[in-house]
């Protein structure tokens, strides 16, 4: 997906239901993003079992810094088909949105994918 631009969230989900939608394990991606919107970056930051992985924020931030990312959209898939946010998703992603903030970086969304479609967090919020 390098150097495409990202309009809205289905145009991440569409591209990464085909990487992540069958996957037997969750995956915990990120794709790092310019002024422009345009992906210059995507990375698997982890690979968990069949239940759950787990993200640490500070690979993150410092994947992003050393991009010069803009923004960043986080995602990962849920193996079982559910698309609803689990409270460690809700409490996660509230984590690294606060952090990003710190660093002037945005965290654009988090797109749970599975093969039921996607959950996008920015969709979903009004606060977001």
């Amino acid at each position: 997906m390098d150097k495409k631009n990202i309009r809205q969230s289905k145009d991440v989900a569409d591209h990464l239901k085909y990487l992540l939608q069958f996957e037997s394990r969750e995956l915990f991606m990120v794709l790092l993003l310019n002024q422009a919107n345009k992906v210059i970056h995507e990375e698997i930051l982890s690979e968990g079992g069949i239940t759950g992985t787990v993200a640490d924020p500070r690979i993150i931030f410092k994947l992003a810094l050393s991009h010069e990312a803009t923004g960043f959209i986080i995602c990962h898939n849920h193996p079982s088909g559910q698309l609803k946010p689990s409270n460690m998703d809700d409490v996660l992603t509230e984590k690294i949105k606060k952090g990003a903030a710190y660093f002037d970086i945005k965290l654009i969304d988090h797109l749970i994918v599975s093969t039921e479609g996607y959950y996008s967090y920015a969709e979903q919020s009004l606060n977001w």
